[in-house]
């Protein structure tokens, strides 16, 4: 039932969401200066981060690499295994202050180049690395990262030659429709992603968690089938963010649930699943702007 308070819910965040495409015509527009500050062609590159800024890095390390730009591994800051030798690390900070992130970008600036991406300027991260690729416009308000993450996405892909400047005009269009379900047919949403959409699929199922504290799953496509598909049923959506082979599409379809295969720009489909967030943040009466139990930033003294 709609209430005179829910067009009051996660104003904040519909306003980053809807800016989308006007930010990321700046970043298009600053790209070509930003360029030389970013890995170049040829280096070994460890790209890090935490939550979402992980799932971006892990799509460009995977763009990346598929593109011939050099070897190139995506890590989350916790769990960095890795002794290899790398020309470049990318560490990824809207905020800049995130604790295990600082820390490793300390470490690692004594072993290689390190690289900031980030939207505060002065931030800790920034007096840890060597250089520093400042995304201050794309900043954000809210808790939940919408357009920080792509818009650094979008950077990071223009940065590897990836075909990009129409980009902001499937944002709009994805702006124009109507979200692309209503919150009352699904409780259990599930993101596919293969190759440099995996991290996506990541990030939009998380997305949908924050902001909406949604049953949320994401799978490389071709995984799925090997067990995750038992729990879904009438009331799940399959959300591929890229094209299916005809058995996974089949076997969705003997669940029960629906499927709905992306035609557009994986990252422009993840301005649907923002929007979709949002509807069913509203639809719970839930705030996600700011989500209960998160925080801008994960500081830990």
């Amino acid at each position: 039932m709609t209430t005179t308070t829910e067009p009051l819910l996660a104003r904040q965040t519909q306003a980053e969401v809807e800016s989308q495409p006007a930010i990321w015509r700046r970043v298009l527009d600053v790209a070509p200066s930003l360029r030389g500050d970013l890995p170049e062609p040829g280096a070994n590159v460890l790209a890090v981060g935490c939550g979402t800024s992980y799932y971006i890095l892990d799509s460009y390390a995977r763009l990346r690499q598929r593109l011939g730009q050099g070897r190139t591994r995506a890590a989350i800051a916790t769990e960095l295994d890795d002794t290899d030798p790398y020309d470049v690390a990318v560490l990824l900070s809207r905020s800049g202050t995130t604790s295990d992130l600082v820390r490793l970008a300390r470490e690692l600036s004594e072993r290689m180049t390190t690289i900031a991406v980030t939207g505060t300027p002065g931030s800790p991260i920034t007096e840890v690395t060597h250089r520093q690729v400042l995304l201050d416009f794309a900043d954000e308000r809210s808790v939940v990262q919408t357009r920080f993450a792509t818009s650094a996405l979008t950077l990071l892909r223009a940065s590897v030659g990836d075909d990009v400047p129409g980009l902001p005009a499937e944002a709009e269009a994805a702006l124009a429709e109507p979200p692309v379900a209503d919150p009352a047919d699904y409780d259990h949403l599930v993101f596919l992603g293969t190759g440099w959409t995996r991290g996506l699929a990541e990030e939009a199922a998380l997305k949908c968690r924050e902001a909406a504290r949604l049953w949320t799953e994401s799978y490389a496509t071709l995984e799925y089938r090997h067990g995750p598909i038992a729990c879904a049923g009438p009331r799940t959506l399959v959300w591929s963010l890229t094209p299916p082979p005809a058995d996974v599409s089949d076997a969705v379809a003997a669940t029960g649930a629906t499927l709905r295969v992306a035609d557009a720009d994986p990252q422009a489909e993840l301005v649907r699943v923002h929007r979709l967030a949002i509807a069913y943040a509203r639809a719970r009466g839930l705030e996600c702007d700011t989500p209960e139990h998160l925080s801008r930033s994960v500081v830990v003294e």
